[in-house]
């Protein structure tokens, strides 16, 4: 059996001073050419675990495997880092003051300067910033500064990109076209890439591998839509999808189950559906979502989310409800 691309064993990084802070006895295998996304929200170990793969960080047990050897961490190496891996951070780490064609360039050796240029150019291309190639990194915008720090990395042809939270500091527009971007990087050229985001949709639209953190541990490893289907827990489903949990004692009054205490129910709000007979409620609050209506409503105090044909109900409008998916998780 060969060995796995990119292995993580056990590996636990906590932090003095906490005892929550960190990454704790994490598990994962990656394959070649896989686009993994890491998800979670702020301070559930995403940054961490992506130091640690690098080999920024050295872990307190376990280790990352990169092809069979372990990568090293910063008390072993000179400079820390492994040479097949890039780190993309949320700084960006640009040279704000030179142009954006030096910033790339001056990844390369002077051993071949004509290859130098030629390859400088061929990334720029790809990622569409020829255009850019003489302006200051300095005068960009914050998604064209994040353009130009993936051509820094992706000049170098790494085995494995990390990104680490790439789309916080772009516009809707500008996010759409880094994602399609960051997938032909995956898909054309076989790279590597692992992301982490505290957005649910960056692992849904782009990844074919999903890892779902809380507190530094892993609550799901998964294809997407797998996760999505069927979620491990409360957690999980509200993360992913913002479902509406539904607890044992609400599932039995509108719906007849007997759950047990440790269980609920996870509905996604395009999983109820406006019936002729039903759930009786009353819509509390529309909000516009372009091709639909996203309605809250309250059932025996409880509130619920759903998704509406938009323009049709208005507040205050009596209304029943079918839930179409009775989805038992873990609490």
């Amino acid at each position: 059996m060969s060995e796995a691309f990119l292995s993580i064993q056990q590996l636990s990084k906590s932090y003095a001073g906490s005892t929550s802070a960190g990454v704790f006895e994490i598990d994962l295998e990656v394959k070649k050419g896989a686009f993994v996304a890491i998800l979670g929200e702020s301070g559930s170990g995403k940054s961490t675990l992506l130091k640690l793969i690098y080999g920024l960080l050295s872990p307190d047990l376990g280790q990352v495997n990169f092809k069979g050897s372990r990568v090293l961490g910063p008390q072993e190496k000179l400079i820390p880092g492994h040479e097949s891996m890039k780190l993309i951070a949320q700084d960006f780490n640009l040279n704000t003051y030179a142009k954006v064609y030096d910033n790339i360039a001056a990844m390369l050796s002077n051993t071949d300067l004509d290859a130098k240029q030629q390859k400088t150019w061929e990334t720029m291309e790809f990622l569409r910033i020829d255009h850019l190639a003489d302006r200051r990194a300095a005068d960009l915008s914050g998604g064209e500064q994040q353009r130009v720090a993936i051509a820094r990395a992706l000049v170098t042809e790494p085995e494995i990109l990390l990104l680490d939270e790439p789309f916080s500091q772009v516009d809707v527009m500008m996010r759409k076209q880094l994602r399609a971007d960051l997938k032909r990087l995956c898909t054309n050229l076989g790279i590597t890439m692992i992301l982490v985001s505290h957005d649910p949709f960056d692992g849904l639209s782009l990844a074919n591998q999903m890892v779902v953190i809380r507190r530094g541990k892993v609550l799901q490893h998964d294809h997407p839509q797998q996760i999505i289907h069927q979620p491990a827990n409360a957690y999980v489903a509200e993360l992913l999808a913002e479902a509406n949990i539904i607890a044992p004692a609400q599932a039995e009054s509108w719906l007849g189950l007997q759950l047990k205490a440790d269980e609920c129910l996870a509905v996604y709000p395009f999983e109820i559906s406006i019936a002729e007979k039903g759930i009786s409620t009353k819509v509390r609050q529309v909000r516009y979502q372009i091709n639909y209506d996203e309605l809250d409503v309250k059932v025996d105090g409880y509130s619920l989310t759903l998704n509406a044909p938009s323009g049709k109900y208005k507040l205050g409008d009596e209304l029943f409800l079918k839930i179409d998916n009775q989805r038992i998780v873990g609490t």
